[in-house]
């Protein structure tokens, strides 16, 4: 019997997709001449955060698709010009995520990072099966 760790999807999002997102929203501000200060208030994480993320010891784990990096660019657009707020940023983020998923990266590093059997497709199985959330009495 193969053994393997159980860590579901949502724990690969939260530990290598969202600080990539942050990295790359990070670095696209940076470059529209924000101050780390001013994008560690924005994105409500520390100044020593942004600076991992900018010099990538931190968040660099995925390359994001030219449609994702394009989305991201056009997120810290936004934000320089005031036309995105920090609510704004959760369902942004989201998007990123479910696109993620969508591409399969979310698959290819949840079998990179934890020793899951190479037929597993649980990743992209949950996106349509809702069946499985149903409310019972």
């Amino acid at each position: 019997m193969e053994e393997w760790i159980m860590k579901p999807p949502c724990e690969i999002v939260v530990w290598y997709v969202i600080p990539s997102i942050r990295s790359k929203l990070a670095k696209e501000l940076l470059k529209l001449g924000m101050k780390q200060k001013e994008i560690s208030q924005l994105l409500d994480i520390t100044q020593p955060a942004v600076s991992q993320y900018i010099s990538d010891k931190r968040g660099h784990e995925i390359n994001f698709s030219p449609e994702v990096e394009k989305y991201i660019q056009n997120m810290a657009k936004e934000m320089t010009t005031g036309e995105l707020q920090p609510i704004d940023l959760i369902p942004r983020f989201c998007h990123v995520c479910k696109t993620v998923k969508t591409q399969e990266v979310l698959c290819q590093l949840h079998k990179e990072k934890v020793n899951i059997p190479s037929y597993c497709n649980i990743c992209m199985g949950s996106q349509s099966d809702s069946s499985i959330f149903e409310l019972h009495d």
